[in-house]
């Protein structure tokens, strides 16, 4: 945490125009090594063996190399100064200060942006298929390509013959070096110019590999993006601003990102096999790669020495035998031999790895336990990643610090290992879950942060960015002002959040949040109700063929600021810009960030609050009619005798439309005398003209409304369309394929059952879908007896659904949480009375809540001589004020018809659920008070008989 800290702090030090400066002194220092590689002079001199004080001189030992020893002459120093001082500062940057630190300072990175610095980037042209307009954007590596799923193979192949060449031709030949240094740079340089952002570190920097295995998850003093305070992260491209402020400059080239968030893309890739490759592969490569210089020379001298950095004839060495061991040469040609064992050990690594993961798995399932897959291969990674830098420094260098004082030596062999040990152990204990608690925490304390709420009474001096991920949700829960409906607010916010960068979508929420839900003693069925409501909100925020992440936030989030700042310099009259919106400046942005027209659309709505309004308008008003298509597509002549489950399905849809409604009359409201709100308040005429007036009196929106919308608004506008309720069955079974698909399992499951009522083929395809293993307990019990059908559907055969279907569609129970709904079925019994049969009797103790479901029941009420009766038709409960009260009942209640069923929950599980739910017994005591006083009434008027 104090390392995380002092990062965070040290990054938003160093400035980007500070960095900058510092690239420039790097990449001058990097490419005059480079250029010394074809003239040096002054450097030969320093390794004369005559030299009075040079360390660097040579020493008039002999190395043997074969058995053969080894001539040397004075030599320039530009390969030993790239091989022992670069190389290893990179490794060690690294591991200690992560890629953040690397990849802004990198000599190659930098020259890989000089297309973009000179505006010299590819453009493609992008077609929108509904409108055909064309767009100039920036050329990105598609995510489909070969390249966009294989990148990692380029790249280990690249780095795999860079350390082949290294042996073979330029670990001493500096003509060689300085030809593959010069074709690495007009590489980076060519793809800077082929793709945008940083394409060149993400998808060809043979670099990468070493990246990922010594900076992921995190380095020792590296920062933690996703709890950062600033919105640019770690290495995330920037660009300075005239006033001297950064902005983003990412425009996603890749997705997830190192340079956003190395973490993230950590856990991303950890299940992949190509990611597991590229650990233990480069594990096995570097072994190899040190041992080769052993094998070959037949002693730890020709490496140790540093001769191999200075052996003037490297080249003519290709065909001479490539192994020598036990004294004795092994003719394979050095050529053939490097690859082959290069290629052995890396294969070997990798074995080595997978076989400790399969080892490590079988270990834990001998104790009876589940393995956790991402725990074991995390941990594997770590260890893996703890010998190689280890193994690596015990090598690396070292030519140059042997030629150091002991102490020298002895300080920086206790450096290496003590930065490694501190790295394992904050490595170590990293996970997935870890990673996601602090996210959402994060988010979290954002949202207290935006309530503006009095903390600083309750943290001691501290503040909120102080607090780990645990306190946050402690502190939530003791703030006295931190009420039900604003925690309810807060998560609202973290919920919205995860889902537009992609964190989250609508399936996974459930899972992913419910720790904090726990935390916040938020319910499954709240949750699904505020997706349902952000649904609602921001019509693209739930739909699956939209795809989200935190890179395309950022990247809009760039665009949005430099429109911004367009839009004012245009306004000032201070700038170059065009007059309009197809000024040249404003197209060079579209092309800078990709920006498509529905993007762009998107953006301006948010510098527009009127315009967003209008365009969040236009979207509901156009998802209306949808819904009153759903409820003809449920009401087939097939499904009539299913009225129960209709009626749940309708309910569902009928508190969409409600939500609907209420989001599109507070647009009306936030646009008040706008000159599009006549047209728009026409169309919703038009649209819904049965349900605005009992709305605009339920809810009192003439106050919020202008008066004459109010007013208009409060009277029809024509008659409800007339149309006929038989739809096509096919629209039908789409229509509940899509209800299918719903977070709710209580309307997956229903519209599963009423799929197999018109369709058992399909019905059976969706629920081997749907049933699969994860799913909720009732979606799976559902799916489990479509399955098993042999002809058409009896809700008495689903029993889990049918009580739920049941309950949930009382006026008792009706929209009660779907926790609560669960609470009540999963201790309740259904129960079946012949005609005449007593159910219960007057002075009998009420010890359930009955719920009429099927057939008739009569109640003989008796009060003091006064009698009365009165018969219950399904969806009615029985006695349920002295349920309440938990008195006798003063009723005869009789089972009128055949086959009457009841649904029996026992009253000390719904006292039980009374007092987990406030809301439900506050809805449970309004509908008993009406009924009392209808009771009272009732008994009034009737006779006595």
């Amino acid at each position: 945490m104090v390392s995380a800290t002092w990062a965070q702090r040290r990054g938003s030090v160093v400035t980007e125009r500070r960095m900058h400066l510092v690239r420039w002194g790097l990449t001058t220092g990097w490419l005059l090594i480079i250029l010394s590689l074809l003239y040096d002079p002054f450097t030969p001199r320093f390794t004369e063996p005559d030299h009075p004080w040079s360390p660097l001189r040579l020493p008039e030992s002999c190395v043997t190399v074969q058995g053969l020893c080894l001539s040397e002459t004075p030599y320039p120093l530009g390969t030993t100064l790239f091989w022992g001082l670069v190389v290893p500062s990179g490794i060690f940057i690294l591991l200690v200060f992560g890629h953040e630190l690397w990849r802004r300072i990198c000599p190659l990175s930098f020259l890989s942006q000089i297309p973009r610095a000179l505006g010299l980037q590819r453009q493609i042209a992008k077609v929108n298929p509904k409108t055909g307009e064309k767009r100039l954007q920036l050329a990105k590596v598609p995510g489909e390509s070969w390249l966009g799923k294989h990148y990692s193979r380029l790249q280990f192949g690249w780095l795999f013959v860079g350390l082949c060449g290294r042996i073979l031709f330029f670990n001493a030949d500096r003509l060689v070096l300085f030809a593959w240094l010069s074709f690495t740079i007009v590489c980076a340089i060519a793809v800077g110019w082929l793709y945008g952002g940083k394409s060149w570190c993400q998808y060809f920097c043979p670099m990468a590999p070493v990246q990922s295995v010594f900076s992921t998850p995190t380095g020792l003093l590296g920062s933690k993006a996703h709890m950062a305070s600033t919105p640019i992260t770690q290495s995330m491209c920037r660009t300075v601003l005239p006033d001297g402020s950064e902005q983003s400059a990412c425009v996603a080239c890749q997705q997830p990102c190192i340079d956003i968030d190395a973490e993230r893309t950590y856990w991303a890739k950890l299940p992949s096999p190509a990611f597991a490759f590229e650990r233990y592969g480069y594990v096995g490569l570097v072994f190899g790669y040190f041992v080769y210089y052993y094998v070959y020379a037949g002693n730890w001298d020709y490496y140790f020495s540093g001769v191999w950095l200075r052996q003037e004839d490297q080249l003519a060495q290709l065909l001479r035998p490539g192994f020598y061991l036990f004294g004795q040469a092994i003719d394979v040609p050095k050529l053939v031999a490097v690859p082959l064992f290069l290629g052995l050990c890396t294969w070997l690594g990798t074995v080595a790895g997978r076989a400790i993961e399969s080892a490590l798995r079988s270990r834990v399932r001998r104790r009876g336990a589940e393995p956790d897959r991402e725990r074991i291969r995390h941990r594997v990674f770590v260890v893996a990643t703890f010998l190689a830098f280890n193994f690596f420094f015990l090598f690396a260098g070292r030519p140059l610090l042997l030629l150091a004082p002991d102490w020298v030596q002895y300080l920086f062999d206790v450096t290496l290992v003590a930065v490694s040990t501190l790295w394992l152990y904050r490595a170590w204990n990293r996970s997935p879950d870890l990673y996601g608690r602090e996210n959402l925490a994060e988010r979290f304390r954002k949202q207290l942060t935006r309530l503006d709420l009095d903390v600083g009474r309750y943290l001691d001096g501290r503040s909120l960015a102080d607090l780990g991920s645990e306190e946050v949700y402690v502190l939530a829960k003791v703030l006295p002002g931190f009420t039900g409906q604003k925690r309810l607010e807060a998560y609202k916010g973290v919920v919205r959040e995860a889902l537009e960068e992609g964190f989250v979508n609508a399936a996974s929420s459930l899972e992913v949040l419910k720790q904090m839900r726990l935390s916040l003693g938020i319910s499954d069925g709240e949750h699904r109700q505020l997706l349902d409501e952000l649904g609602v909100e921001d019509p693209g925020l739930l739909d699956p063929d939209s795809r989200r992440s935190l890179e395309d936030q950022i990247r809009l989030s760039g665009y949005r600021k430099s429109l911004e700042r367009l839009m004012l310099v245009q306004r000032l009259g201070s700038g170059p810009v065009a007059g309009g919106p197809d000024g040249v400046s404003l197209q060079a942005l579209r092309r800078e960030y990709g920006i498509s027209s529905l993007e762009e659309e998107r953006v301006l709505d948010d510098l527009s609050p009127a315009a967003a309004a209008i365009h969040k308008l236009e979207l509901l008003l156009g998802r209306l009619p949808a819904l009153t298509d759903g409820y003809r597509a449920l009401h087939q002549s097939a499904l009539r005798h299913q009225s129960a489950v209709l009626a749940l399905l309708d309910d569902r849809l009928q508190l969409r439309k409600e939500l609907t409604l209420r989001a599109i009359l507070d647009g009306l409201a936030t646009l008040q005398e706008d000159p599009a709100v006549p047209g728009l308040v026409q169309r919703l005429q038009a649209i819904a003209p049965l349900e605005l007036p009992e709305l605009l009196r339920r809810e009192g929106w003439e106050r919020r409304l202008p008066a004459a919308v109010a007013e208009t608004l409060s009277h029809p506008g024509g008659e409800a369309p007339s149309c006929s309720l038989e739809v096509p069955v096919d629209e039908t079974l789409s229509f509940l394929a899509s209800l299918a698909a719903d977070p709710s399992p209580k309307l997956a499951a229903a519209a599963l059952f009423l799929t197999a009522c018109l369709d058992g083929g399909q019905a059976r395809a969706l629920a081997a879908e749907l049933g699969a293993a994860g799913a909720p307990p009732l979606l799976r019990q559902t799916a489990q007896a479509v399955e098993a059908l042999d002809g058409p559907p009896d809700l008495r055969g689903f029993p889990e659904l049918e009580k739920r279907v049941f309950l949930a569609t009382s006026d008792f129970f009706r929209r009660s949480d779907a926790d609560t709904l669960d609470a009540l079925a999963s201790q309740a019994d259904v129960r079946c009375f012949a005609k005449g049969e007593l159910i219960t009797e007057a002075g009998d103790t009420c010890r359930e809540l009955l719920l009429l479901i099927e057939g008739i029941a009569r109640v003989h009420h008796r009060d003091g001589e006064r009698t009365w009766v009165k018969d219950l038709q399904p969806g009615r409960v029985l006695d349920e004020l002295q349920v309440l009260t938990h008195s006798a009942s003063e009723s005869t209640i009789v089972a009128e018809a055949d086959g009457t069923r009841l649904l029996a929950v026992p009253v000390d599980s719904f006292d039980a659920v009374l007092e987990r739910d406030p809301d439900f017994a506050r809805r449970v005591l309004e509908l008993e008070s009406g009924q009392l006083q209808r009771l009272m009434r009732a008994g009034g008027a009737s006779p006595v008989r």
